[in-house]
């Protein structure tokens, strides 16, 4: 079920106006995609967040715009990095009986053994390539971890196709690797000086 989100129509698109839209609290946005001519709108900058944060980024929107709905994804956004605040958003009209490809986040289950062990967990894929139907769209895929042994890894191979999606990610690409341990440095250190004071000794009897 798509989650509701209020907009209001943005007619004056002057810079002046935008700027007094930010500071009552709100985003402007752009809506387009999907059997409709690009609308600008502005939505409540905190509500706008919760949704991404609670819902996910891939979450369906059901944007109400003064009578109309849209149902859409935040396809894009843009952040002030002084201000840590959006400052734009575009939202794209999905066709909800038409398959999509989006990334979704890998998340680890678990604890694996080898890092129990001491072995170094590495994480290089972080996001999944899948097909679905928006409706379809995982929020995450979980991977369980704790049976992974120092020197195991999963492969995307190693991963199934869900009930309503299509995995799209290249088959050898490493999801999560237990790497093994590195060496203590200072053991070989310690042994490096004992075996260098022996030759200094020996220069000083030589000088004598």
């Amino acid at each position: 079920m798509a989650v509701v989100l209020q907009a209001n129509k943005r007619e004056d698109l002057t810079k002046s106006k935008t700027k007094e839209v930010r500071l009552a609290g709100g985003v402007p946005a752009v809506i387009y995609g999907y059997n409709v001519q690009p609308k600008t709108v502005a939505v409540d900058s905190i509500e706008l967040l919760k949704t991404v944060r609670d819902e996910g980024k891939n979450a369906i929107i059901s944007l109400k715009v003064e009578g109309e709905t849209f149902q859409v994804m935040l396809h894009e956004y843009q952040i002030d990095p002084l201000k840590d605040e959006l400052v734009h958003a575009d939202f794209y009209v999905v066709n909800m009986s038409e398959e999509m490809d989006v990334e979704v986040p890998l998340v680890l289950e678990g604890e694996a053994r080898g890092v129990k062990e001491g072995g170094v967990l590495q994480q290089p894929l972080y996001e999944l390539g899948v097909r679905a139907k928006p409706n379809d769209i995982p929020e995450q895929i979980t991977v369980d971890i704790s049976e992974l042994e120092v020197g195991d890894s999963i492969l995307v191979s190693d991963l199934k196709d869900g009930k309503n999606y299509e995995i799209l990610e290249d088959e050898a690409t490493t999801i999560v690797t237990i790497l093994v341990p590195d060496k203590e440095p200072v053991e070989e250190t310690e042994e490096a000086e004992e075996q260098a004071e022996p030759e200094v000794m020996n220069e000083k009897e030589s000088e004598e």
